[in-house]
C-alpha cells in the first residue's frame, strides 16, 4: 500500500498542489507612459545556461499583467532579486496583486531606483527600465522575440477575458490566459559585497539574505520563509581519472594544442562527464595566446593553465 495520497492536478498547480520553493523577485518594465513599473513574480528560471551564444532567463506568466503587456510592447525588462526583510517582502506582495494600472499600484511605492548598465538596443531606442537599488544582483534583459515567430505577439495584447488562438509553444503568448518570455541575459549586475564573494571565494557569512516563497495557499495570505545562515556540505571526494586517461583525451582534443603531464596532472579532478568540454576550452584559450611552438604544436603546461584559469576570473569580474 503507498505511503502517498494521490491529488488532483489543477490549474496553477505549483501553488494549488504542491508545496514548492520558489525565487522572490520584482521585474521592472517601462510602462506606457515611459515611467518603469514593478512586478512580483517567482516563476523566473535560469534557461540558456551553457553552448548557446547567449545566456537567457525564462519568465511564465499572465498575458494580461502588466508586465507582459510592457514587454510585448518594448521587450525589455529588469530581473530585481531582493534580500529578505518583512517591509520589503510585503512590498513585494502589494506590487504583485493584479489588476491594477501601472500608475496605480507604483504611486506609493517606497523602492529607490537607479539607472542600470546594460547597452542600449537600437530596437528600444535606448529607453531601459530602473533598476531597484536595495537589490543584491539584477538581471537586465532583452526578449528574444525572434524564436518561434513571437515578435507577431506585439500586436495580440493580452485581455482580461484572454486570447484568442493561435498560441505558441514556448515563447510570446502560449495559452487563452498565459505568456512565456525567453529573456537574453544583458547584463548581470552585484552590489559589491556579493560581487566580492564569487570572484573570490563565497563564505557562508557572504550569501544574500534570500527569502524562498510558496506562493498563495488559502486565497488569504503569501506564505514565504525567513532566511537563514546556509549550510555548506562538502562534495565527496572521488578519485580523480587517472593520468593516461587524461592524457590520453588531451592528445586528442585539438591537433595543434598539446598538454604537458603537469597540465593533465593539475587536470585529474575534472569529472569525467566535463573533461572534454574543459579541454576544449583551455585548447581554445590557448590559440588565442602568443604562444611558442612546439614540434609544430602550442604547449599548455601549468603556467599556462594557471594564465588560462586567472583569465577566467577576470572574465568573471568583467
Amino acid at each position: 500500500m503507498s505511503s502517498f495520497k494521490n491529488l488532483r492536478i489543477v490549474d496553477n498547480f505549483y501553488q494549488t498542489s504542491m508545496f514548492y520553493p520558489m525565487p522572490t523577485m520584482l521585474i521592472s518594465t517601462l510602462s506606457p507612459s515611459g515611467a518603469t513599473s514593478l512586478g512580483a513574480y517567482s516563476l523566473c528560471f535560469p534557461y540558456y545556461i551553457a553552448g548557446k551564444e547567449y545566456y537567457a532567463m525564462l519568465l511564465e506568466c499572465r498575458n494580461s499583467s502588466n508586465t507582459a503587456q510592457n514587454l510585448l510592447r518594448t521587450g525589455v525588462c529588469a530581473i530585481n532579486f531582493l534580500e529578505d526583510s518583512r517591509r520589503l517582502f510585503k512590498e513585494t506582495v502589494r506590487l504583485g496583486f493584479p489588476g491594477e494600472r501601472c500608475e496605480e499600484k507604483m504611486s506609493d511605492c517606497f523602492l529607490e531606483m537607479e539607472a542600470g548598465q546594460a547597452a542600449d538596443k537600437e530596437s528600444d531606442g535606448g529607453a531601459r527600465p530602473l533598476v531597484l537599488k536595495d537589490a543584491y544582483q539584477v538581471l537586465e534583459c532583452s526578449w528574444d522575440d525572434s524564436l518561434e515567430g513571437a515578435s507577431e505577439d506585439r500586436a495580440r495584447l493580452g485581455l482580461l477575458e484572454g486570447v484568442e488562438p493561435p498560441y505558441r509553444s514556448f515563447n510570446g503568448i502560449t495559452s487563452r490566459f498565459g505568456a512565456h518570455f525567453i529573456l537574453r541575459i544583458d547584463a548581470i549586475l552585484m552590489k559589491e559585497r556579493q560581487y566580492d564573494a564569487i570572484v573570490g571565494g563565497v563564505r557562508a557569512r557572504d550569501f544574500p539574505r534570500v527569502p524562498v516563497d510558496y506562493g498563495y495557499r488559502d486565497s488569504k495570505s503569501f506564505w514565504y520563509t525567513r532566511f537563514r545562515k546556509p549550510l555548506g556540505v562538502s562534495v565527496p571526494a572521488r578519485p580523480g581519472m587517472d593520468l593516461a586517461s587524461v592524457k590520453y583525451a588531451a592528445d586528442r582534443i585539438d591537433p595543434e594544442v598539446s598538454f604537458s603531464d603537469e597540465a593533465c596532472e593539475a587536470l585529474r579532478k575534472i569529472p569525467r562527464i566535463f573533461l572534454k568540454t574543459a579541454l576544449t576550452g583551455i585548447a581554445e584559450q590557448a590559440k588565442s595566446m602568443d604562444l611558442p611552438r612546439v614540434g609544430g604544436k602550442l604547449v599548455v603546461d601549468a603556467e599556462v593553465l594557471a594564465i588560462v584559469n586567472d583569465k577566467r576570473n577576470a572574465e568573471k569580474r568583467g
